[in-house]
């Protein structure tokens, strides 16, 4: 049994698993940094313990004073959220090392998929569909390009230990290879302490599509199907949805095939998401695994009625799954609109005081932030403060009823992206599920605005 849960983490991830804990009947205990006095989570947990100063890598990043509050509260298990140290496989084994539960994967886990080159070996291994390129690392200019021209231009360059869009150049001629792949190198040894790199075929009108899974500690994994996650801007995602208006039945039962094939390679416990590219003639390539909760987890949450971080507490402390595979069933159709405190086309942040803040609501709408009237959105943090999550019997319905909720919506004070998710909504591409990874930012190049 787990008693109390150190949230390691802050904003609408930290709100969020505090609730399940409440709901759940565990204690919950809210970390903060010195910015973060005033904040949501910090109000809603059980306890809360000042970790530091507002910079991230003197709080929130700073294992010894996050382990220091969990001791002093006498937690016994660690829930990381996503982001900060959520995907760190030295922190989770301190953790397990101090007795408390881990509430995600296993450190060996978490360090194969952290490692794409190390992922991409346990994926051919399993079976999963990889893009065509290099079998591992690429130690040198001249090896870079026997392996692009193998797989053919356009190439992508990408750092082993990256992620979030950095340590990646995508390459159209062999011309553009050499400054690339050097490029590469130095970012990711800037970013990451790591310059290995490997090398891909780029597709050129990919989707993203990721597969949801969830492991115990029983040797049970089970998909709770896709989402579709294209609409992106410098790989940061907009706009998610499940199911995808793209993925046939058939394509559906092979991809999420794939996607548990892939956590039980590495013998994965928890919930987590297997990354896939899909091309327009629908076959797909394994591109990541993301070993944490995701922000657009609830779309799933929705279509599955499957409480996510429920059960990531509940096999985390040894319960076995509950539902089989064929128990999980889709109903209808969600959609998630990430609310940001930002220009809504500039995509620069606007911190600052909310004067007013009315979350829109109605039938199958769920705002999940970590806002209120008269709270300061601190600089130094992430720019998204929520998400507006809707649900219908059909995808057009359900696009209706996000119209509705982001009209809804009312954040006076600070800049938001509102009107950004307005006009995407109203777009006929987006309404009639035309789009790739490339729409965004086209679209937005297009209105001039990017």
């Amino acid at each position: 049994m787990i008693h109390k849960i150190l949230v390691a983490n802050r904003g609408e991830v930290a709100v969020r698993i505090i609730r399940a804990c409440r709901e759940m009947g565990i204690r919950s205990v809210a970390v903060y940094s010195e910015a973060d006095r005033d904040a949501m989570h910090t109000r809603l947990a059980d306890e809360a313990v000042c970790i530091g100063p507002a910079p991230a890598a003197q709080s929130y990043l700073h294992i010894p004073a996050i382990m220091s509050a969990a001791e002093i509260s006498d937690a016994d298990a660690v829930h990381p959220g996503f982001g900060f140290l959520a995907e760190n496989p030295d922190f989770a084994e301190i953790v397990i090392a101090s007795g408390m539960t881990w509430i995600g994967p296993s450190p060996e886990a978490m360090r194969t998929m952290g490692d794409k080159v190390a992922a991409k070996r346990a994926m051919r291994a399993a079976g999963v569909p990889l893009v065509p390129g290099s079998e591992g690392a690429v130690r040198s200019v001249d090896e870079a390009r026997l392996v692009a021209r193998e797989a053919g231009y356009p190439v992508i360059v990408k750092a082993a230990a990256g992620g979030g869009g950095r340590g990646m150049k995508v390459v159209h001629s062999e011309g553009g290879l050499s400054s690339a792949f050097n490029m590469c190198q130095t970012e990711a040894r800037a970013a990451f302490g790591d310059d290995t790199v490997f090398i891909e075929k780029f597709l050129e009108q990919p989707r993203h599509i990721e597969v949801q899974v969830l492991g115990d500690t029983h040797g049970h994994i089970v998909h709770l199907f896709e989402r579709e996650c294209s609409l992106q801007r410098n790989n940061q995602k907009v706009l998610e949805e499940a199911p995808s208006p793209f993925v046939d039945e058939e394509t559906r039962a092979a991809i999420c095939a794939a996607g548990v094939a892939a956590a039980r390679a590495v013998d994965y416990v928890g919930a987590g998401t297997v990354e896939f590219l899909m091309n327009p003639d629908k076959s797909f390539y394994f591109i990541e695994m993301n070993t944490r909760i995701q922000v657009e987890h609830p779309v799933t949450e929705w279509i599955t009625g499957v409480d996510l971080v429920e059960w990531q507490i509940r096999v985390a402390a040894g319960e076995p799954l509950a539902f089989t595979q064929r128990q999980i069933k889709r109903k209808g159709h969600a959609i998630e609109c990430r609310i940001n405190a930002e220009d809504p086309f500039r995509f620069t942040p606007c911190p600052g005081k909310i004067e007013l803040y009315h979350p829109p609501g109605g039938r199958s709408v769920r705002v999940d932030a970590a806002v209120y009237t008269g709270y300061t959105i601190p600089p130094y943090y992430d720019s998204m403060i929520g998400k507006i999550i809707t649900h219908a019997r059909t995808r057009e319905k359900c696009i209706r009823r996000m119209q509705r909720a982001i009209d809804e919506l009312a954040i006076l004070g600070v800049t938001t992206n509102q009107e950004l998710h307005r006009r995407l909504l109203a777009n006929p591409a987006f309404q009639q599920g035309a789009f790739d990874i490339h729409f965004l930012e086209n679209w937005l190049r297009q209105l001039g605005q990017h």
